[in-house]
Formats: C-alpha cells, sequence, structure tokens
C-alpha cells in the first residue's frame, strides 16, 4: 500500500485541481456580474477575458516549468506549485474588483504546472505499454475534479459566492503537506538535464518536441482538439442560463455528469479500448463522438438531450490519454518534462484563443436583438475544429503507415 502513496498523491493532486476549477464555475457569472454590474452576455466576455488569462501564463511558463521539472526533479515543482495554488484561491476569495479576479486568474496559470509535472511523474515511473493506462489516470482524476468541483461549488454558493474559493485553498494546502510527506522523486540524477533558458521558452520547446519523429502532427492534433473542447468551460455556465434557464444548481449537476462520465472513462475505459483497438483508434473513435455530441448542442432545445450527449461527451475523452500515450512513446525519458511542458503550452495556447472566439461567438449569438439568435453556435464552431482535426490525424496515419 506504500509503494502507491505517490501515485495517490499524484492523482489527489490532479483531482484537486479539477475540484478547485470546478468550484467556482457555478459562481462566475454570479460573481463578475456582482464586481462589473454588467449583463450577462458582457460578463461572458470577462469570463473570456479571464480564462485567457490563465492560459496566456500557462502559455509561457509550461515549457519553463517542464524543463525546471527536468533539472531539478518533479517534487519541489508540484509542491511549490500546489502552495502557489493555495495563496492564489485566497486572493480570489477576497476579490471585490474584476481586475483583482484577473490577478488572481494569472496567478493560477501558473499553478497549471501541476498537470504537466504529474504527467511527467507518470511517465518516469511507467513502462512505456502502461502510459495511457497510467496518462488516464491523471485526465480521470481531472474529470472527476471537474465532476464534484461544480457540484460542491453549486452548493456553496447557496451559502455565498466566496465559499468555493475558501474551500479549494484548504484542500490545496493539505494536499501540499500531503505530497510533503509521501512523495519520493522519481526522476532519477542520471535522468536529468541541464537547464537552459534558451531552450526553456515556449517555441525553442516547440522546436525541441516537434523535431521528434512523428510527434509534430500530433501536437497539432492535440491543439485543435483541445481548443474545440475548452467551449465546456468557456461558454458551458453562460449558455445553460440563456438556452435553458439553468441555475448554479443545474449548472452543477450537468457538470458533474460529463465530469463523471469522464473520469470513469479514463479511469477504467482507456486501458482495454487502447489494448484491444489500439490508441490511433481510440483517438479518432472520441474525435467521431465529438462531432456528434458538439451538433447536437449547437442546436438542441431538449434538456434531457443535453443530458445524454454531455455524458458521450466525458466518454469520448479518452482522445486525449490515448493521444497523449502516442506522443511519450515518441519521446525520449530525458525529455518526458519537456514534453509535457510543451503540451501544457499548446493547451494554453488553445484556450488563449478559445475563450475569446467561444464567448465572442456567444455573445453575438445571444446578444438581445441579435439578429440571428443561436446560442449553441460555438458548439458548432468546435465541431468544425475537431473535423479539421480528425483530418490531420488520419493523413498522420498514412505516412505512418507508408514509411
Amino acid at each position: 500500500m506504500l509503494r502507491h502513496l505517490p501515485i495517490l498523491f499524484i492523482v489527489f493532486t490532479v483531482l484537486i485541481d479539477g475540484i478547485g476549477i470546478g468550484l467556482i464555475f457555478p459562481v462566475m457569472p454570479d460573481l463578475i456580474r456582482d464586481v462589473t454590474g454588467r449583463t450577462l452576455a458582457d460578463a461572458a466576455l470577462w469570463g473570456g477575458v479571464l480564462a485567457t488569462g490563465y492560459a496566456v501564463m500557462q502559455f509561457l511558463f509550461g515549457p519553463i516549468v517542464g524543463n525546471l521539472s527536468d533539472r531539478f526533479g518533479r517534487k519541489p515543482v508540484l509542491i511549490s506549485a500546489l502552495f502557489v495554488m493555495m495563496l492564489d484561491y485566497l486572493v480570489m476569495a477576497v476579490a471585490h474588483t474584476i481586475w483583482l479576479l484577473l490577478i488572481g486568474r494569472l496567478i493560477a496559470g501558473l499553478t497549471a504546472a501541476t498537470h504537466a509535472t504529474a504527467a511527467a511523474y507518470m511517465a518516469d515511473i511507467s513502462a512505456p505499454d502502461e502510459r495511457e493506462k497510467r496518462f488516464g489516470l491523471v485526465h480521470a482524476a481531472m474529470g472527476v475534479g471537474f465532476a464534484v468541483g461544480p457540484m460542491i461549488g453549486g452548493l456553496l454558493a447557496g451559502i455565498d459566492t466566496r465559499a468555493p474559493f475558501y474551500v479549494a485553498a484548504g484542500i490545496a494546502g493539505l494536499n501540499m503537506v500531503f505530497g510533503l510527506l509521501v512523495m519520493p522523486e522519481s526522476l532519477t540524477r542520471d535522468k536529468r538535464r541541464p537547464f537552459h533558458w534558451r531552450r526553456a521558452n515556449p517555441f525553442a520547446a516547440f522546436r525541441a518536441i516537434g523535431s521528434l519523429s512523428g510527434v509534430k502532427p500530433l501536437l497539432l492534433v492535440f491543439g485543435l482538439y483541445e481548443m474545440a473542447y475548452f467551449v465546456y468551460p468557456a461558454i458551458w455556465s453562460f449558455y445553460g442560463v440563456e438556452k435553458f434557464g439553468f441555475d448554479a444548481r443545474m449548472i452543477g449537476l450537468t457538470l458533474f455528469a460529463f465530469g463523471l462520465s469522464m473520469g470513469l472513462a479514463q479511469s477504467v475505459l482507456i486501458g482495454p479500448l487502447v489494448s484491444r483497438f489500439g490508441a490511433y483508434r481510440v483517438t479518432m473513435g472520441g474525435i467521431l463522438a465529438d462531432i456528434v455530441v458538439f451538433a447536437t448542442l449547437g442546436v438542441t432545445s431538449s434538456v434531457p438531450l443535453v443530458w445524454i450527449v454531455t455524458v458521450l461527451s466525458g466518454i469520448s475523452s479518452v482522445t486525449i490519454p490515448a493521444l497523449q500515450g502516442t506522443m511519450s512513446r515518441a519521446t525520449p525519458d530525458t525529455q518526458q518534462g519537456e514534453l509535457q511542458g510543451v503540451i501544457g503550452s499548446i493547451a494554453a495556447m488553445a484556450t488563449i484563443l478559445s475563450p475569446l472566439i467561444m464567448t465572442e461567438t456567444f455573445a453575438v449569438f445571444s446578444r438581445p436583438g441579435t439578429a440571428h439568435y443561436l446560442p449553441g453556435a460555438p458548439f458548432l464552431l468546435s465541431m468544425a475544429i475537431v473535423i479539421v482535426a480528425g483530418v490531420v490525424l488520419w493523413r498522420w496515419r498514412v505516412r505512418q503507415d507508408a514509411a
């Protein structure tokens, strides 16, 4: 049991990351309207700005943190990130202006290192044929956190809109103490490499990882998929309020269904699916499922159908660990942290663009007096992006088979 404690800590770390993010989703529309005094459509635009600020910081610091973890090890990076995360939620808890909320989200972007470094830790301790399963655990933890967080946040919102932030800070602090006590370092000294600033900036890291055989197209697929999938955190709360009149409780419950199905799929299904069908078919199957999901959410007016496709979307999230495992197997052990940092930066680059695009699209098609009322328009845009990702992935496979 003791030898499993480090894995348990990694899973808890990512779980807490997901809970912390999910906790605040149900309260964000009310919180932003409270501190700005603006309409829901304007609040959605501010939500996009906050999300983009978070992503910019993640983009800039992801490769730096990944390279630092390749130099100094995973443990100091994870513990430091949890400490900063705790401080961030405390800042958010006392914020009474939109600018202080923005500062809080910028700090949170720095703490996004937990996910990339946790994945690098899993790569360190896993055989190549185990990595999809272990990455599945990491993503499943995020999914479960994403499921539990909104439900808890929706309940806490009934007490006070600031309560979720205090709870998130407390959870992050407790896990930091847990990590200090149980987590050994996974990166042995013989596998560490020097830290160079010229290699730690995002574009240099992209070149280093992109030069590996067959990885560059997969990074593009990953980026497109992340851009499309970010439609959920970008506009789900606003979409639910506008299209169906959901309150914070209902938003929390739908996100709970989404996150729970994601967690189950990535913890239980990913291993057997990859063993039976291979990582490529699993990834392509997830993309095809998301095309159906996004098309449905774009046009439906049926609440029961929303519940069904929300669960299906969570199941289709097996795409990410399958794709991540394929890239990890093509990367040397000395560059696993760098790879995860690049993956984190690509996700951040996608989320820099996605919140602005998705929230602006939502605002245009839901603003009072709009000529074309279609709150689900962002999901149709995501469908188009996922189709492009599927084409890139198919062409990559054709070239691999021809080689």
